[in-house]
């Protein structure tokens, strides 16, 4: 009969029991889940320049293209998207610890599908804006924050009435410049 042999593991046996090792590996894992996201956190992750920043004031955008009230709606599509991500808050000018100062560039059209037999008459356009921006500080204007320019387009069909249907893409767009902008300035892209 062959002689007995010491299990490898009797040392370890020995000062860890199985219970005792099936225990630990039973917290450890939790503890390890935790670790692993700890890079990560919850809410903005604003850019340096932007940290102390936490109420932003926008006024009206100027408006350098021939379309009627586009200032009024780019200021709106601008102002509603900074209340729906939440970073900063929207107040007016005294109470602000920055001030957006934006301008309509151009609001431009392209025509992205034709007729087969007509090429001159468009069945689908797409408008792209160009908003042009500076965050300046409110107790220092002379101090800018950031700046840059935003694009946002959408797509729009030819019908009868076509100043109408220019009309009723336009904010869609402004509001895609406008979400662009403020994540530019909430993120930092």
């Amino acid at each position: 009969m062959p002689p007995a042999r010491a299990s490898k593991n009797s040392a370890n046996d020995a000062a860890f029991p199985p219970p005792f090792r099936m225990k630990l590996s039973l917290l450890l894992c939790p503890l390890l889940l935790l670790v692993s996201c700890a890079g990560y956190h919850l809410g903005s992750a604003k850019p340096a320049a932007m940290a102390k920043v936490k109420s932003i004031a926008v006024p009206m955008f100027a408006n350098d293209t021939q379309h009627p009230k586009a200032e009024t709606i780019a200021t709106s599509a601008v102002s509603s998207a900074f209340s729906q991500d939440g970073t900063y808050r929207i107040t007016d000018s005294a109470h602000a610890d920055a001030i957006l100062y934006g301008r309509i560039k151009t609001i431009n059209y392209s025509a992205i599908r034709g007729r087969r037999l007509d090429t001159l008459h468009p069945e689908e356009l797409v408008n792209t804006i160009t908003l042009i921006w500076t965050l300046k500080d409110a107790k220092d204007p002379t101090r800018v924050l950031a700046y840059g320019y935003s694009v946002g387009s959408s797509q729009l069909f030819v019908d009868a009435d076509l100043q109408t249907a220019r009309n009723n893409a336009l904010p869609d767009a402004f509001e895609r410049a406008a979400e662009a902008l403020v994540s530019r300035l909430a993120d930092g892209f």
